[in-house]
């Protein structure tokens, strides 16, 4: 089928042309709905992001991941696959990691929020960011920020004894173990393949704490 313009189109193309010129002559609602979806609605929220005060007006959907790097400028939390399954933009809220890319801004209001920049500076390393230099435990380090989160979570959850999908006890503290440390760090991908030395890096910084 072809237009005079010299415009061609397929019959199925053309019947979904003509339908949605339909609906929207004969219920201008469809397109105002679609207008009201789209608005954006902005709040005035507090979060405290390593240990300071910040006062940020954001659209309600906007997620914590989005509202570290875009307004609050802390880039050294990575966004990655942007769907909770890689990890690199775990960040640790009130002690516990979390996927910084799953959760709404608003809802960590009054929750205590740590990136990587507020575990250590390149003049005060934490101990695990210097664990991580000794072995290696990145390469190209895109995913190291939400690694060093995530691994000093899993020390502590191991320390507050809560069980993994591997321990074997659940009434028993877990043991810090390779097998552990494994199961309890798959979240967090390493595209470079660095997984040995992260462990030995956590390892070593779990030996220092006993």
């Amino acid at each position: 089928m072809e237009y005079t313009n010299g415009v061609k189109l397929s019959r199925h193309d053309l019947l979904n042309e003509t339908n949605s010129s339909t609906a929207k002559t004969t219920n201008p609602g469809v397109q105002a709905s679609a207008e009201q979806a789209n608005a954006v609605v902005t709040s005035r929220m507090t979060l405290k992001v390593n240990g300071q005060i910040k006062e940020l007006d954001l659209d309600l959907r906007t997620t914590l991941l989005d509202a570290l790097r875009d307004h609050l400028h802390l880039t050294g939390t990575k966004k990655g696959c942007d769907h909770g399954q890689c990890g690199a933009c775990t960040v640790i809220v009130n002690g516990r990691r979390i996927n910084s890319c799953l959760t709404l801004a608003i809802l960590q209001e009054g929750a205590e929020i740590t990136t990587i920049e507020g575990l250590g500076t390149p003049g005060s390393l934490h101990p695990m960011q210097a664990a991580f230099i000794k072995h290696d435990g990145y390469q190209c380090g895109y995913c190291t920020s939400g690694q060093i989160c995530s691994a000093v979570s899993v020390l502590a959850e191991i320390r507050d004894g809560i069980p993994s999908h591997v321990s074997r006890d659940l009434t028993a503290k877990p043991l810090l173990s390779a097998e552990e440390i494994r199961e309890r760090m798959s979240g967090n991908i390493c595209r470079c393949g660095a997984y040995p030395n992260i462990i030995d890096a956590m390892a070593e910084v779990a030996g220092s704490q006993t």
